[in-house]
Formats: structure tokens, sequence, C-alpha cells
């Protein structure tokens, strides 16, 4: 016989640890194990406690105090601390190492370990901080199985209430499960023991467990993890199905009589089976929620007993009760896990929104750690409003913790044929409804060839349709296969379409935002194309800057009663510069003279060809200016500053206007009402329009003025603009008559310089009311002419009825209406500028003489409308009259003809020989 030193046994087993730990585990006592933690212990007690243990004997009663669960504050933490970190819901990132991340929860558990050490060991504030920190719950020892077994011998009753106590506080629901089933075996006297869970829906329900066949000595917690195997019974089969599915107890002295019991596991581990006793577990509600099943009686061979069942049946009710609870707890962990995960994804979502391909991969992501699956796709829609579904973008992504090949590499898997031929894709897309498929060999829709060809064997899938705020489909979002080999249940689904919600809103910001790119790239090549043909050529600057500029005396322009239309389009420019030569602002402002030729070419090459607000009508209202600065001599208490900021906001107050007013952009709902809202709407476009030609290359007069002047040179020239429409006028034309009229107008009150500036453009804008009649009339006729056709456009296309300015078929109206215009809007205000400025009187003059002339008009229309109406009348009489008459003589004949048709038939009756005799005659 072949001797070993010890010296060799102790290297052999150094060279197997996995041997040692596994004879450990099968052979190991509580004692030796006991005292092996005693020795390696580190000691934390003070030298006067270590003397005390010296001097008092090992006793059985301090065996049990020591060994039963304490609840000190010292513990607790102790607990907490010997806790592991659970990683749930970790993003997967191939560029971050695993150690990082070890690293940040680490310190985040610590530190809300040291917040929870400092406060009173509660319930509630123990669950708060489990679930904040993400630890696991404190493991607490089984009490020794020793004790157990002589508190059984010597106080049957002490004995239940420390089984009752092992459990009552367990709220994992693995060591809930391990402790259930050793105290079970020790209960009964068991040889062995399992624990089936029911899970599942109620229509497909199964018996799991995890701990299947704990022998009744084992003394350290088996180790669980993801990838232990689980023992799934179906609902109803075998013995325990039997028990879960009726709720009776079955107790069996020999397992191979009964038909129910199955031999494979027997087979499969060498162990015999002979006697067992199985019962379910019940909830507070009766409802089965596990069954416990006790094998082979010890000693061996010896059936379980009546008072088996019976102590047992006291004992279940009380691991109901803890099942429940860890459920609870398990379920609420969840909850809040979940809930932590979907915050986390919305930050993820909301943080990166301007790149589709990265807030998809991020979604992926997500979705892969939130729900535990293999793979997941987004597939987004080609057109959205297209009842035809075709996907134009697909994205996918595995999990890493995969057990597929890793060798399929990512191109390979984003064109993958079952990707791209998807017909359960295309159905949630076109129907709006998700799909969750347990077996897809046994669906239909499934396309079992594209799934070979793709080298992934898919189990299951979950695909949910993807919404736009609107409640539009943008896309489908799919996972497939779960990583514990289940089926995708209704809480997956519902978490899964939750999750989508948010990708929805993601990904719906991330499409909008690349539309708002591309229209702010289409709308910068657009004004690049715009301010090239909207801008003068070199060549018409050339030649006005070599030009002639004829004086004032000789243009006209210096006069009240200037002739509108007396120059020429460019006359008009030549006109235009003088102006700005005569009011001394070149050479003020250092304006180059290039730049000016520039600028109005611009602006006059930005007016529309409209029947009155063109180029010709921004023209006379700057003339109109001109006038009242310098022949009325405003140009004395303006500063050169206002002058300027007034001129060029005379030129520039109607660009690009399109021949309708304010209130049809608002009517229409036009770009421009959307643009700038329904007050002033038009005023606010012509300012910006003015200030995008003052910032094309080469047109800005502006340039040699320091920032200061600039900024208020601006703010002037909004102003100018602005006061052109006639709601601003009324708001202010109240204060301003106010002013003039009590005499308190103060040409250093800056309020009143601004009110007097706005009504200065507005008198200018009406300026053609001035003139003189024959041109007063023709100015009428042509915004008349404009007005007409908004009135046809209103009545085509908005489907109204314009008013009667607006109204073609009113036109004899119109005198009546310039009567109205003159006496409400026009001379008040230029009655007061008079009594501020004695100068503008022939202004005044001006709109009486052709107030008088309108008035002429009207009494003559109104005469000739009399007139009319008087002759409509005698001629509608006198048709009424022959009418009657007419009647009246087509009723007499009728009467004389049917009397004489009459007279005659008897006539013919009896003088019928006669008759016939003279005819013949």
């Amino acid at each position: 016989m072949t001797t070993f030193d010890f010296s060799d046994v102790e290297a052999f087993l150094d060279c197997h640890p996995d041997l040692f730990e596994q004879y450990l585990m099968r052979k190991g006592r509580w004692d030796s194990l006991s005292g092996w933690l005693e020795q390696h212990a580190p000691s934390k007690s003070s030298s006067a406690a270590e003397e005390k243990e010296k001097r008092e004997p090992f006793s059985s009663s301090s065996c049990a105090d020591m060994l039963k669960r304490r609840s000190s504050h010292a513990e607790l933490r102790r607990s907490f601390a010997r806790s592991k970190a659970t990683t749930t819901h970790r993003t997967y990132d191939e560029h971050v190492s695993l150690s990082a991340h070890e690293s940040q929860s680490s310190v985040r558990r610590r530190a809300l370990l040291r917040k929870a050490s400092s406060l009173p060991p509660t319930t509630a504030h123990i669950l708060s901080a489990l679930l904040e920190s993400r630890v696991s719950v404190p493991r607490y020892e089984s009490s020794a199985l020793d004790y157990k077994c002589r508190l059984k011998e010597s106080n049957e009753r002490e004995f239940f209430l420390e089984l009752v106590k092992d459990i009552s506080n367990e709220l994992d629901m693995t060591n809930l499960s391990y402790k259930i089933l050793i105290n079970v075996c020790i209960m009964v006297n068991a040889d062995r023991c399992s624990l089936f869970l029911v899970e599942g829906p109620s229509h497909k329900k199964t018996l799991v467990s995890k701990f299947f066949d704990v022998h009744s000595g084992t003394t350290v917690r088996p180790s669980s993890s993801m990838d232990s195997n689980e023992v799934q019974v179906p609902w109803g089969k075998g013995i325990i199905g039997y028990v879960a599915e009726h709720g009776e107890t079955v107790n069996i002295p020999n397992a191979y009589e009964d038909h129910r019991f199955s031999d494979e596991i027997d087979k499969l581990t060498g162990y015999k089976t002979q006697s067992i006793l199985c019962m379910a577990i019940c909830n507070s509600d009766g409802e089965v929620i596990g069954v416990v099943q006790a094998i082979n009686k010890n000693p061996s061979g010896t059936p379980f007993t009546e008072d088996d069942e019976k102590v047992l049946q006291m004992y279940l009710p009380f691991c109901g009760i803890s099942i429940s609870n860890a459920k609870l707890f398990s379920e609420s962990r969840q909850e809040y896990d979940r809930s932590r995960a979907l915050l986390e994804v919305v930050n993820d979502l909301f943080e990166e929104q301007t790149d589709l391909e990265k807030i998809v991969r991020k979604i992926m992501q997500r979705a892969l750690t939130l729900l535990q699956c293999e793979r997941c796709s987004v597939l987004l829609l080609e057109d959205i409003h297209s009842p035809v579904v075709k996907f134009s973008k697909t994205f996918e992504l595995m999990s890493p913790l995969c057990s597929v090949d890793h060798d399929i590499s990512m191109e390979k898997v984003s064109c993958s044929d079952w990707l791209i031929n998807n017909s359960i894709a295309e159905l949630v897309a076109s129907t709006g409804l998700p799909v969750n498929i347990s077996d897809v060999c046994q669906d239909p829709r499934f396309d079992a060839e594209a799934d070979q060809a793709s080298g992934f064997h898919i189990r299951s899938v979950l695909c949910v349709p993807i919404w736009n705020r609107t409640h539009q489909i943008i896309g489908v979002a799919q996972i497939l296969n779960r990583l514990d080999r289940k089926t995708f249940n209704d809480a997956d689904q519902r978490l899964f379409e939750a999750f989508v919600i948010f990708c929805g809103l993601g990904i719906n910001n991330t499409m909008m935002y690349n539309q708002v790119k591309k229209t702010w790239a289409k709308q910068s090549v657009a004004l690049d194309m715009l301010s090239y043909h909207a801008t003068c050529s070199k060549v018409e600057v050339d030649r006005l800057k070599a030009a002639k500029i004829p004086l004032s005396s000789e243009l006209g322009i210096d006069e009240f009663h200037f002739n509108d239309f007396s120059l020429d389009n460019d006359a008009m420019i030549t006109a235009s510069l003088r102006m700005f030569l005569e009011l001394g602002v070149v050479q003020k402002f250092k304006i180059d003279y290039e730049v000016l030729c520039r600028w109005l070419l611009t602006v006059r090459k930005n007016y529309r060809t409209v029947a009155y607000h063109n180029w010709r009508h921004a023209f006379n209202v700057s003339q109109c200016m001109f006038v009242m600065i310098t022949t009325a001599g405003f140009q004395e208490v303006l500063t050169d500053t206002e002058t300027l900021a007034l001129m060029v906001g005379c030129l520039c107050h109607d660009l690009d206007h399109r021949g309708t007013n304010n209130a049809f952009q608002a009517k229409s709902g036009s770009a421009l009402a959307l643009l700038y809202g329904t007050s002033a709407t038009l005023e606010h476009h012509h300012f910006n329009h003015a200030v995008m030609i003052l910032q094309s290359e080469g047109h800005n007069i502006f340039a040699n003025l320091c920032s200061k002047e600039y900024s208020h040179m601006m703010q002037l020239l909004k102003q100018a603009i602005l006061s052109t429409d006639l709601t601003l006028y009324f708001q202010k034309r109240t204060k301003f008559f106010e002013y003039v009229l009590s005499g308190k107008f103060s040409w250093s009150n800056q309020e009143h310089r601004d009110v007097l500036r706005s009504m200065l453009m507005t008198a200018c804008d009406l300026g053609a009311v001035t003139r003189p009649w024959r041109i007063s009339k023709q100015v009428a006729e042509l915004v008349t002419s404009e007005f007409f056709e908004q009135g046809d456009r209103e009545r085509l296309e908005l489907k109204l009825t314009p008013s009667a300015i607006f109204d073609r078929n009113r036109k004899d109206e119109l005198p009546a209406l310039q009567l109205e215009w003159i006496d409400g809007i026009c001379k008040p205000l230029y009655e007061a500028l008079v009594k501020l400025n004695r100068k503008l009187q022939p202004m005044v003059d001006g709109i009486d003489a052709n107030r008088k002339k309108w008035e002429e008009l009207c009494l003559s229309y109104q005469q000739a409308r009399r007139a009319s109406e008087s002759s409509n009348r005698c001629q509608e009489e006198g048709e009424a009259e022959e009418s009657n008459q007419s009647a009246e003589s087509t009723h007499k004949p009728h009467v004389q003809s049917c009397e004489c048709a009459a007279t005659n038939q008897n006539t013919d009756s009896t003088h019928r020989p006669q008759s016939n005799q003279t005819n013949s005659n």
C-alpha cells in the first residue's frame, strides 16, 4: 500500500483547488468552517474584550447567541460593506474599459454607504440605500444546522419559531429559496429538497427551480449566476406540475410505483428516489406560487408521515408570505432600475440631437442592456406618408454578452437579408401594432431561409413601431433573443414600448434638426443667388459714377409741387444722388461715392414692378422729405444723423412690396405673416430687406461710422421705416397733436423728436395728396388699381368679399372715399405740422385744392347717380305700364275670339246650307 506524506497531500490539493472546494462543499462540517472563519477573521475588538473571551469557555449557549443574526449598527454596516455591486443596465461601449466603470461605481457606492452608516438603520432607510447604491441585499447566513437540530429535539416550539424567523426578514429570492430548502430538509428529515416557483403569465405558467436537489447537509449556499442552469417543469406535468395545478399534497412511499414520476434525473445523477413529499406554497390570496418537494426521508427507506405533512402545512404559509415579500421587493427594485434606465435614456437622447447615426446607436446600446437581449435593430421609413412600406435606413447592433459567434462583423449584420426583407417589421410599420413572437419557427411570417443565410439563429422577436410627436410612424425597433433564452413577456413589451416613445422623440428631433440644416443650406444658397441677381452690375455703377449730376433746380426736386412723373428711372437715381450731396451727409459721414452709387442702384432693383408701391413711389417720398428738410427749414433742427436716417428710410420704406397690405398678409397666412407676425408685417420686412442690402458686400453706406454711431443709425432707420405703418401712426398722432396744439412741443425733448420724425415719415408717404390736382388724381388712380388687384385676389383666392376701397365693382365710390381719406387721415396731420412750421403751408394749400376737386367729383357722381336712378325708375315704371297694358290687351282679344268662335260654331250648325251656297256663288 502506497503511503503519502502530509506535505504531498497538501501539494496535491494546492494544485487542484477545485477538487478541494467540491470536497469541502460535500463533506465540510459547520464547526470546522466556524473555526476557520474565527481564526481568519480580522480582530476589531478591544484588548479587554479579547481577555474576556480567553477567560470564558466556549459554551453551547454562547455558540447559540453567536450564531443568531445580529442587528446592531456595526453588523448592518459590515453587511453593507461586504455586499457586492451589481452592474445593472450598463451601456456597452467598446471604447471604455470595464475597470473604469467599476471604479466609478465603487466610489459612488462608498459615498452612499458612508451616508447610510451615519443614519439609523430603519427598514425604509435600508431599502432606500439599497436601491440608490445598487448593492446586493445583505446576506444573513442561515442558523447553524447543528443548533437547529438540537433545538428540534429539545423544544419543537422554539425550533418552529426559529425556522420562521430565519426566513421572515429575507428579501433576496436566492437566499430565501436556499433557506427554505434547508429548513424543510431539517423539518421533515429529508435527504434532498427542491423548490419550484411559478413564473410566466396565467395562460402560460411554468415551474422554475434554481436550486434543485439541495442536500440536507449542505452548509454553504451554492453560487447563482446568470449562466446557471435552471430546471423547468411544464404546468400540470409530473408530480410537481400536478401539485401546482391542483394544489393537492402528494405523499408517495415509492416513487417508481406512481405513473406521474419520471426517472430521467435518477438515471442522469445515479441517485435513486424512493419516497416523495410534494406540497404547494400559496400566497395570501390562496394562489399557488410555488411547490416544495422533499425526497427520501431519513433514515433511508422510511416514508414521510402524516406528522411531516402537518408540520409542513404549518410552515409553508410563512414561506408563501416571505416569497411574496421577496417578489414585491424584486419587482420594486426592477421597476426602480428600469425607471433609472429610462431617465438615462432620456438624458442620452437629448444630449445628442445632431447626428442620426449616433443617436440610433445609443438607442440600440440602451435597448440591449435594458432588455438583456442579443440583438437590436432600428429601421426608419423612407416616406412616412406613403402607403407602401419601404425602409430607407437600417441600423443594427449585437450585444457584447451574446454567446453567438463573434466573428460576425457589424458590416455583415447591418446588411443581412433578413433585416432588409423583414416582413414582420413591414407588418408593424403598416399596422402600427406591436408584434411579440415567442417562437419564430412556428410563425408563418418568419423567413427561415433568410435566417439561415444570416448566420444568426433567431428564437424570439419583439417588434414595436416608432412614433413621432404628431403620432405618425417613422420606423420600427425590434429586439431578438433574450440572453437568458426565455421569451419576451408582457413586462418586456411594456418597457420596450415606453423606451421607444423616448426614442421616437429623439429620432424625430434629430431628423427635424437635419431638415433645419438642409433648409438653412437651401436658404443660404437662395440668399446667395438673390444677392447676386438683386444687386446692380459693375457697368451700371461705373456709368452712374461717371455721370454728371444736375442741380436741384434743374431737376425740380426743391419744390413742394414736384411732378412725380417728370423723371425716368435713371433720372431718379441721379436726383437721389443730388439730394444726398446737397444735404451734406456724404461729406459728413464720409460715404464712399461708389458705394453710394451701388447702394442706390441696388435699392431700385429690389423694388417690384407693382402699380403703386414701386421705386417711383420711394423716390417721390424721399423728394418730399428733401423739400421738408431743406425748403421748410427742418435741417436747422434735425441732426445730420437724423437727416441721413430719414432719407435712407424714405428710399427703403417699401422695399420688396408685393402690392398687398398687412391685412391681406394676415388673412392669407403668408410666409411674411408667419415670419414677422401680424403687427407691421410689411414694414418689418422692408426694414430687414434694407439691412440685407446694407450688409451686402460693397453696399454699406454706414461703413465709416463707429460702433455706437452705427447702432444709433440703425435704430433711427428702423423707427423711420416702421412709422409708415398707419396703425402705428394712429397710435402716435394723438400725442403729437396734443404737443403741438397745446404749444408744449419741445425740440430738446427726445420723445417729442421721435414722434415728430414719425409724423414726417407719414406726411412724406402720403405726400401725393398735396401735389397738383392732375398729379394727385393720377397717383390716386394707381393706388386704386393696386387695391382692386388685391380685392380680386381676396375674392378668388380667399373667397372673401373685399371692402369698398378694394372692390372693383364699387369704383364709382372713389371720390367719396378720397374725401374720407383726406378728412380723416391726411389733413389733420398737415395742419398740425403747419402749426409747428409755417413754411409747410403750400402742402396744406395743395390738399385743400385737391379736396375741392374730389368734392366736385363726388357731387357730380352723386348727381349722375341720382339721374341714373331716376331714369332707371322711370324706365322701370314705363316697362311696368307697358306690361300691364299688354296683359289687358292680350286678355280682351282672347275673350272676343272665344265668343266669336262660339257664335260661328252655332251659325255653322244652323245655316250650313246657306253658307255653302254663298261659298259656291
